[in-house]
């Protein structure tokens, strides 16, 4: 069920859209992060299940790719892109980083639809339970601090707009 909007800060962010691309690596652990964007979410008065469209892919190196046809497609305000890339010991690490946020950096830039990440590429990841469970704990905070900076990007790209017309 929709919430009426009440604040100022809420009014901006009525109505939005945002499609959120997640790698399915290390499931378990990633889509903590849906709980903090759900948290955050309803924090700043908008429902979850009417702004957020959810999209998995295999891997992190494939989010950008959808990113940019989420983007194009023009029914999302905004992209954010949840992973864990793991340091397995080899070269690939560093590459597949790279390629992943150089990516979405790129889709936000080429289509003017803002884009977020939370991908994280930890240094240090062991497959261990201390491990996997500091980093579900994390995804949460990283979905709640990533949901902010969106809303707040959108309210100012807004206002943007506003000023334009």
């Amino acid at each position: 069920m929709n919430q009426i909007p009440t604040s100022a800060s809420s009014l901006a962010t009525a109505g939005l859209r945002i499609a959120v691309v997640s790698a399915s690596w290390h499931r378990d652990i990633v889509e903590r992060a849906h709980e903090g964007i759900d948290a955050e979410l309803a924090r700043q008065g908008l429902d979850p299940a009417a702004t957020l469209t959810h999209f998995a892919v295999p891997g992190a190196f494939e989010i950008p790719l959808h990113a940019k046809k989420l983007a194009e497609s023009g029914r999302f305000d905004a992209v954010v892109a949840c992973g864990l890339i793991v340091n397995g010991g080899i070269y690939r690490h560093e590459f597949v980083t790279s390629a992943v946020i150089d990516g979405l950096m790129r889709v936000q830039l080429d289509t003017g639809v803002p884009v977020f990440s939370a991908v994280l590429t930890p240094r240090d990841f062991h497959d261990h339970e201390e491990h996997r469970s500091f980093f579900a704990t994390h995804f949460v905070k990283k979905g709640e601090e990533v949901t902010s900076a969106c809303l707040a990007t959108l309210r100012g790209l807004r206002q943007l707009q506003a000023l334009a017309q």
